[in-house]
């Protein structure tokens, strides 16, 4: 390689590196923003001259966040548990919406998307091409649908019902069908020879295999359900039902505009989504590449 070749490939790597830490500032710059604002004082956020740092820190808006409300911390039927800061009880709730969304939809889809990738059968491409067509319906056009659905299930404003109808996401099962497609047919047969059952199969073979796409099913299930704000707002209508969203924007509506306090909520909600980040971010990456499975 000749030195303007050396030359033209360093411009090109200064050039990236100072790219990706321009995008990876404009990313950042909202989480920081949020995080400082929850720590300033009611004066310093609506002051007209912006504050990049706190002046004067202040736990004042969490204390605002955490002692505005109370409800009971978890409640089974007719078994309540002790009563707690309202905030704490919506951040229960949201958490086991979203993690319960993702992990039955990781599993629905993935079964889904195998069975449509590896198995011949009468109507396969007519139900996939039905899926991706779901995948282009509004949310809203099923909005009567659902809700009547859910109340003849008893589970209107239950958290349930927020939950449900995201296990069948339609980009789900798309995204688990073009991993599955990679997954090499002798290997399959192979344990099919071997006396492996279906079930033995598609635990064993087919789950380690697709495991990237899955981690990365896992990130999107968790943040479009956690960020869902409208199918929230529509199922849930009591106090100790509602999402950690939902419940601040209820508080803003008695308190008037409190930025401090959506400052407060806005850092709080962000903690699970960092976390679960961080623990699929390996497989994050390998499955944004579609299909990318080693054979």
């Amino acid at each position: 390689m000749t030195s303007k070749d050396n030359g033209k490939s360093m411009a090109y790597r200064v050039f990236s590196i100072v790219v990706l830490i321009i995008l990876a500032f404009l990313f950042i710059f909202p989480l920081y923003w949020i995080l400082t604002g929850a720590l300033k004082t009611p004066a310093a956020i609506n002051s007209p001259k912006p504050a990049w740092w706190p002046q004067e820190f202040t736990l004042r808006n969490f204390q605002v966040l955490f002692s505005k409300r109370s409800a009971p911390l978890f409640q089974f039927g007719s078994v309540t548990g002790p009563t707690g800061p309202a905030a704490i009880r919506w951040m229960i709730n949201t958490v086991f919406m979203a993690v319960m969304a993702m992990i039955l939809t990781c599993i629905t889809a993935a079964m889904a998307g195998y069975a449509l990738a590896k198995k011949r059968f009468i109507g396969r491409y007519l139900i996939f091409s039905l899926i991706v067509a779901a995948m282009a319906l509004p949310k809203q056009v099923i909005l009567i649908p659902l809700i009547r659905e859910m109340s003849s299930l008893g589970l209107y404003d239950n958290i349930w019902a927020v939950i449900l109808p995201t296990v069948g996401w339609p980009f789900g099962v798309f995204l688990m069908k073009q991993f599955s497609e990679g997954i090499p047919g002798e290997m399959l047969e192979a344990a099919r020879i071997d006396g492996a059952s279906e079930l033995g199969t598609f635990t064993n073979i087919v789950i380690p295999m697709i495991k990237p796409g899955i981690g990365a099913l896992a990130i999107f299930t968790f943040i479009n359900s956690w960020n869902d704000y409208f199918m929230q707002l529509i199922m849930l209508t009591s106090s100790s039902n509602l999402t950690i969203s939902l419940g601040i924007a209820t508080m803003q509506a008695e308190n008037s505009t409190d930025y401090g306090l959506i400052m407060a909520g806005a850092a709080l909600a962000a903690v699970p989504i960092i976390i679960v980040f961080l623990i699929f971010q390996k497989y994050f990456t390998k499955g944004i590449t579609m299909g990318a499975v080693k054979g």
